[in-house]
């Protein structure tokens, strides 16, 4: 069966030339790169070659770098070392549409007696930024606030943002999760304290991460251990996927063009046939400032979770907007912040695209969709009730 694969917000295709350079570091070179013989001194080697092209990649420095595990990983140490840091403060302020990295530590540490601020967005997704300097006080200690999210693409005005946060002499962090590889990111032009970023969403495998610590910002290490990554994160070195890591931030870089120009084309593709040939669709989120490859578009009448099912049958990958996929009938909390109408909601996708998509790809999911649309339409009672109000005007 044919494979369109185009949920690359979710997880991206391992670059050929990241397993290339990961493999003879399962078994030619495993060596511990602690280790003081030559035998793990040319693994560190390796090492500090890819550390320096994931600073490279992001503008820092590579002291700058430290690896993780995931972006998660990266996300709760950036918040638990930055209140370890600060314990006479117990606010921080975040916002209603970020990753559960990121909102369900808010809802833990909600519980544990912290106070948390969750900034509203618009119908378009985009943030008030008189909310945000109205919401901090004397007690915050952090500013967490994501670069783009991860199911419309809204990029956030993150560099102001940083100004106002850093204005105050309050720590900010973004998760960058979705935004790396996709726009420029320079943290030497930055107010940016910690960025967290994961390779499985650049190319690079499952199971690495990196949290971007600026010099001189106060930070706790969450993952207690021996000397690794300058004491700040305690572990054995992951080697082979900080290698593969650091050819993946290399490519990224050299493909930011491609990815802002022949991806972005495609996108807007995609987006243009489908609201041109399926009636009652929306598009969820501000279209200007939005990640080149990400659309979520909804379709009204129907359940994100049979367009998917259906689309799946085809070979054609794309997620839902919607939480009906993990057994929920609510409509994502993105969504719900945005306040995109409960007709639409519950039929939101997300298509995200890749360097290694096509447009025949995307002729194939023209071609393939509004049909399901709407044989999904036609068993549907809502659509039924619609198209009667319209018939009595």
């Amino acid at each position: 069966m044919k494979t369109v694969y185009v949920d690359n917000n979710a997880t991206t295709k391992v670059a050929p030339e990241v397993l290339e350079v990961m493999l003879p570091y399962f078994s030619e070179y495993y060596g511990n790169p602690s280790s003081m013989h030559f035998f793990g001194g040319q693994v560190q080697k390796k090492v500090d070659e890819a550390r320096a092209k994931v600073a490279d990649f992001l503008g820092a420095d590579p002291s700058e770098i430290v690896f993780t595990s995931c972006g998660t990983e990266s996300d709760n140490a950036a918040i638990f070392g930055t209140f370890d840091s600060y314990p006479e403060k117990r606010h921080f302020i975040s916002t209603r549409v970020e990753h559960p990295a990121i909102g369900n530590v808010c809802t833990y540490l909600g519980r544990k007696g912290y106070r948390v601020t969750e900034l509203s967005v618009d119908r378009e997704g985009r943030l008030d930024l008189d909310e945000l300097r109205e919401s901090i006080t004397d007690g915050t200690a952090l500013v967490t606030i994501m670069y783009a999210n991860n199911e419309t693409g809204v990029i956030f005005p993150i560099e102001e943002i940083g100004e106002i946060v850093k204005a105050k002499g309050i720590s900010f962090h973004t998760d960058a999760v979705q935004a790396a590889g996709k726009i420029p990111l320079n943290m030497k032009k930055s107010n940016i304290d910690m960025l967290s970023i994961s390779g499985h969403k650049l190319h690079a495998p499952k199971g690495i991460g990196v949290l971007y610590i600026r010099k001189g910002a106060k930070f706790s290490p969450f993952m207690i251990g021996g000397h690794q990554e300058k004491g700040r994160r305690g572990g054995t070195e992951n080697v082979p996927y900080i290698i593969g890591l650091g050819k993946a931030c290399e490519l990224a870089k050299k493909h930011l063009d491609e990815e802002n120009t022949r991806i972005k084309v495609l996108r807007d593709y995609l987006e243009m046939k489908l609201l041109e040939k399926i009636p009652n669709t929306l598009v969820n989120g501000e279209r200007l400032h939005r990640l080149p490859n990400t659309v979520s578009v909804s379709f009204e009448y129907v359940e994100g979770e049979s367009i998917l099912l259906l689309l799946s049958d085809l070979g054609i990958c794309a997620s839902s907007g919607s939480a009906c996929t993990s057994g929920s009938l609510e409509p994502s909390h993105v969504l719900r912040a945005m306040g995109v109408p409960f007709t639409a909601a519950h039929g939101s996708i997300r298509f995200s695209l890749s360097i290694y998509n096509t447009k025949e790809e995307m002729d194939y999911i023209i071609e393939h969709l509004p049909p399901i649309i709407q044989r999904l339409r036609d068993i549907s009672p809502f659509w039924k009730d619609y198209l009667k109000a319209q018939e009595k005007g």
